[in-house]
């Protein structure tokens, strides 16, 4: 699937006397700001916008080249425990890993996204990006609430849950969410939980 501007190419290829035509089914929008300066202006990207400010992370986004940015509401921040948050807010390593996993390493378009595509991130982790009928899914889930907002250096997607990567939770949180729950329990009688978070 071809796009231009995130517009889907329907035809290809006309030649004419003078040229090329090429079919496409939205008009194109002028676009004069980088992902990093969506960033700034967007009211609901707030606690996005001091995120990236703490991870040093700005001159990357401002930067020529072409991302997708997975960018988290201040919803999806606020839908984590605040204690999570602030741990990962106070440990400049997992924040940026965390802010690595929502930064694809090209542009891409919704129109362009076919069910079942992995996408490989900053951090290095995979991403499954695919769709449900109409609704975009990131790992499975539609928690994308905004597509296709253009930026000269890529594409911004704003989603509404946080993506949290391995490399970003303590061995508490890894724990519950494996099939070692039961030892985490077990640590916690003994009253060792501290060493885990």
């Amino acid at each position: 699937i071809v796009t231009v501007n995130c517009a889907r190419l329907l035809k290809a290829d006309h030649h004419a006397t003078n040229g090329v035509v090429h079919v496409i089914d939205k008009v194109i929008a002028t676009t004069t700001n980088t992902i990093q300066q969506i960033i700034e202006t967007e009211e609901s990207l707030e606690t996005l916008r001091a995120a990236v400010a703490a991870s040093d992370l700005n001159s990357l986004l401002e930067s020529e080249g072409q991302y997708t940015l997975l960018a988290p509401t201040n919803e999806a921040f606020e839908k984590i425990p605040r204690e999570t948050l602030n741990r990962i807010l106070g440990d400049p390593e997992a924040l940026r890993d965390l802010l690595n996993h929502h930064i694809l390493k090209s542009a891409m378009c919704a129109e362009a996204i076919i069910a079942g595509l992995t996408m490989e991130t900053l951090e290095g982790t995979t991403l499954d990006v695919g769709c449900s009928g109409e609704e975009l899914t990131l790992n499975g889930k539609p928690i994308i609430a905004n597509k296709d907002v253009l930026a000269t250096n890529g594409v911004v997607h704003f989603v509404n849950e946080l993506l949290i990567p391995d490399s970003a939770k303590t061995l508490f949180e890894l724990a519950q969410e494996s099939e070692v729950s039961k030892s985490t329990d077990l640590f916690r009688q003994a009253g060792l939980s501290s060493h885990l978070t």
